[in-house]
């Protein structure tokens, strides 16, 4: 096993790291570009708001932020990081977008980014690397120790529905609308590591989990972990991954600050977690966040009966109302409450707008110039 991998490196508890997927769109259709490495050679940018990289396919880049302790200074750094990003894009004639997947791109014309890994990960899982070109928000949470992370793995997992029907962006996939809110986890799905963390009582039964994998030939490093939520031990984080990209930098950090408080929320009154009681209906309550988002009914192992995610979601964002409040990120919270009252989720955003228009490439015109506009950056300001 990789040393390096048994150790879970310090990080200052609940802070907090969001990393972005972003779409590259020709100006001329909006279909996806490839543009990724010629962007990335000519950005100008210094790093002063985090990092800019390459992801799998040259349609796609990454943004991640530097590690903060308040939700604040994570949409300071997507704001900036979203700057450059549209100004260096505009230089190349291309157009920066969230969501979490293109509406109807040919997913056979992507071109895997240069690279060792990618490369590996192109032998490996054949087309589906290509069909990987879905857009994704990661949320780091600063952990003090392997052990912790391995609770919160667990922890959160319960919690995965609504972070699937909040950050929902993705109904349409090759032009088609799928019925789905969040149709991108069905391309996660395909990788055979992905899904639930195991039941594991601490960092060594972790170690000694993933060692298995190692020896038996299924996992050669963490990355291939496509778990909803696992521990990244070279941060010291938990990582939640279930996220589709917003279509705006605010949504982005509001899920961070969702996260930061729920986070603060369980260590605060460490429920007695049924993991395996979580797990038997884990797959079910994912799908039914992924197909009908706000409209969800979610399984509830421990009282055996079915509950309106719409609900589940509001209760949870009272019930984390004190924690927001002493972590000073509760009016980002207002912000996800704001979308379950009116119903609309980014999915719905995408949906009428396709019935505005009647076409796609309008559709996705119209996401970029809101992901690219300053419009409503009065909100990053609320907490201040």
């Amino acid at each position: 096993m990789n040393p390096a991998i048994a150790v879970f490196s310090h990080s200052e508890p609940l802070t907090l790291g969001v990393e972005l997927e972003l779409q590259l769109l020709s100006p001329r259709d909006f279909d996806l570009t490839r543009g990724a490495t010629d962007l990335l050679g000519s950005i100008d940018y210094d790093g002063h708001c985090g990092a800019i990289k390459l992801e799998i396919t040259e349609s796609m880049i990454e943004v991640s932020t530097l590690p903060q302790r308040q939700v604040d200074g994570i949409a300071a750094d997507l704001l900036g990081l979203r700057q450059v990003l549209v100004r260096d894009c505009a230089r190349n004639h291309i157009v920066v977008c969230g969501g979490g997947t293109h509406p109807f791109h040919h997913w056979p014309d992507r071109r895997i980014c240069p690279g060792e890994r990618f490369d590996e990960m192109s032998h490996r899982y054949g087309y589906l690397a290509k069909q990987f070109t879905v857009f994704g928000q990661h949320i780091h949470v600063g952990c003090t120790s392997g052990d912790e992370a391995i609770w919160l793995t667990q922890a959160l997992g319960p919690y995965v529905p609504i972070f699937i029907a909040l950050s929902a962006s993705s109904p349409y996939v090759d032009g088609v609308d799928t019925l789905f809110q969040s149709a991108r986890l069905n391309a996660v799905s395909a990788f055979p590591l992905s899904g639930q963390c195991p039941e594991l009582r601490d960092w060594a039964g972790f170690i000694e989990h993933f060692s298995f994998l190692q020896s038996c030939g299924i996992a050669r490093s963490i990355k291939d972990l496509y778990w909803d939520i696992r521990p990244k031990p070279e941060f010291g984080t938990v990582e939640i991954r279930v996220c589709d990209t917003p279509l705006t930098v605010e949504r982005a950090a509001a899920l961070a600050a969702l996260a930061q408080s729920l986070v603060h929320h369980l260590l605060r009154t460490r429920p007695r977690l049924d993991a395996q009681g979580h797990l038997q209906v884990a797959r079910y309550n994912k799908f039914q966040a992924c197909r009908y988002g706000f409209d969800a009914q979610i399984s509830d192992p421990v009282g055996r009966r079915q509950i309106p995610l719409r609900t589940l979601a509001r209760e949870l964002l009272i019930l984390l109302a004190e924690d927001a409040r002493v972590l000073g990120c509760w009016p980002w919270l207002e912000l996800l409450d704001a979308a379950l009252i009116t119903g609309v989720s980014d999915a719905d955003w995408l949906r009428g707008r396709q019935a505005r228009h009647g076409n796609l490439n309008d559709v996705v015109c119209a996401a970029a110039r809101r992901f690219s506009s300053t419009a409503s950056e009065a909100v990053a300001g609320r907490s201040r």
